[in-house]
């Protein structure tokens, strides 16, 4: 393939269709790059290796029902296909996101087939998350009597969208996000495979590396785009084949509950530095900055409370800032009140008494409101006692218990400060 040195953007995308058109006669690096034995799986330490769920599955020869879950691009169906070889099964692999009625039927008489040759039938499921839930219940009789060893993979929370019996019989692994470092393990391994190893300057993998954001399949696509774009490939190339990289969050999904999650731990654990990277994280990927101010409001009266009675004022005046000014300046205002939510003192008093007067409320609703604390618009319920000894004075007290006689003793609120 002849190589053009190419700056204007113009000619760059004439390029790139000239590329798509070039590489439709050969099978992408990533696809060739994919490994075909446990041992050459990179950044997966948790499950492969002695000792680890995948690697003792396989060492003892009996298959089982699988359910993959991780990010894209890690290798989960990579991961599947090894397990099918490592058990000589015929494996057969379909989309949730195509596959009908009449595919699954096609599966299991193929199944069928198998059973009678004494092969096993693994089958792999891309995003089985995608299938509804007859569609899932579909093949649950054939995974139980074993005529099919099950293997499905999601980006998506199996808790939530595999139905629980599909669930009970199989094994969830967890697939990490490649840290930068296998990545970049990846990057050089496809490199010197492509004899390459004096066209891609150092700073130029370490980019690829970064923007990828664990995602191996992205990272070898982005080395050879830029590998056909020119003879010597540094970060400027790399840029080019990049383009704009779509940060990984789904706003309905388990990144954007996990990011969330790890911005309110952060600040609770008063840690400013991760508390303003995690809400960096989540205004570059789009996150709709009134939901975060709203988790601010809580977070303020629900972690700090009495601590710091100011809190929840500043987070209800961030909450109308966001919603006045908007973005990119109500950046600088989320900021503001996350690094005073993240410095402040801490506590949970009135938190933990809520709960408790909660508790206490949902097991006795129906004990009766002491009669002396009772309204008393009429002459009769004076004469009955209703409202007796009150008076309307700020700060009136009576020696009496306040709580209904049955739980006259429950305390509910504790703080340790007082």
């Amino acid at each position: 393939m002849m190589l053009i040195y190419l700056h204007d953007a113009y000619e760059v995308a004439i390029t790139r269709e000239c590329y798509i058109i070039y590489s439709m006669n050969r099978v992408p690096l990533a696809e060739r790059m994919r490994p075909t034995k446990l041992s050459e799986v990179l950044g997966q330490d948790e499950i492969i290796g002695e000792g680890k769920i995948l690697t003792e599955i396989a060492k003892k020869g009996e298959p089982v029902n699988l359910i993959f879950w991780g990010p894209p691009g890690t290798g989960k169906t990579t991961l599947a296909r090894i397990m099918a070889n490592e058990f000589k099964a015929d494996f057969v692999e379909i989309s949730a996101v195509t596959a009908g009625k009449k595919d699954i039927g096609e599966v299991v008489e193929r199944a069928r087939m198998n059973w009678n040759l004494k092969v096993r039938t693994m089958l792999f499921v891309d995003e089985i998350h995608r299938f509804n839930k007859a569609q899932q219940d579909a093949f649950l009789p054939h995974v139980e009597s074993g005529l099919i060893t099950l293997i499905g993979a999601t980006t998506e929370n199996p808790s939530f969208e595999v139905i629980s019996p599909l669930l009970s019989r199989s094994r969830v692994v967890v697939v990490s996000a490649l840290s930068k470092d296998a990545i970049i393990q990846i990057i050089k391994r496809a490199i010197k495979a492509e004899k390459a190893t004096k066209r891609v300057t150092k700073k130029a993998i370490d980019l690829i590396a970064e923007l990828s954001g664990g995602d191996a399949r992205s990272a070898l696509g982005d080395l050879e785009l830029a590998l056909s774009l020119a003879e010597k490939v540094d970060e400027k190339i790399v840029e080019e084949a990049a383009g704009k990289k779509v940060p990984g969050y789904d706003k309905k999904g388990d990144k954007h509950y996990d990011t969330i999650s790890a911005f309110i731990k952060s600040m609770r654990g008063s840690d400013v530095d991760a508390t303003l990277y995690y809400l960096a994280r989540m205004v570059q990927a789009g996150e709709d900055p009134k939901f975060i101010a709203r988790r601010m409001v809580i977070f303020a009266s629900e972690d700090i409370g009495l601590a710091g009675n100011g809190a929840l004022a500043l987070a209800t005046a961030c909450f109308q800032a966001v919603e006045r000014v908007g973005m990119p300046e109500s950046g600088l205002m989320l900021a503001h009140t996350a690094v005073a939510l993240a410095k402040s003192k801490k506590s949970r008093a009135t938190t933990d008494a809520w709960f408790k007067a909660l508790d206490v409320a949902r097991g006795s609703m129906g004990e009766p409101v002491p009669v002396w604390l009772r309204n008393a618009p009429t002459k009769l319920m004076k004469d009955l006692g209703y409202g007796k000894g009150q008076k309307w004075e700020a700060g009136f007290h009576l020696d009496k218990n306040y709580l209904p006689d049955s739980i006259k003793d429950v305390k509910i609120w504790h703080n340790s400060s007082e």
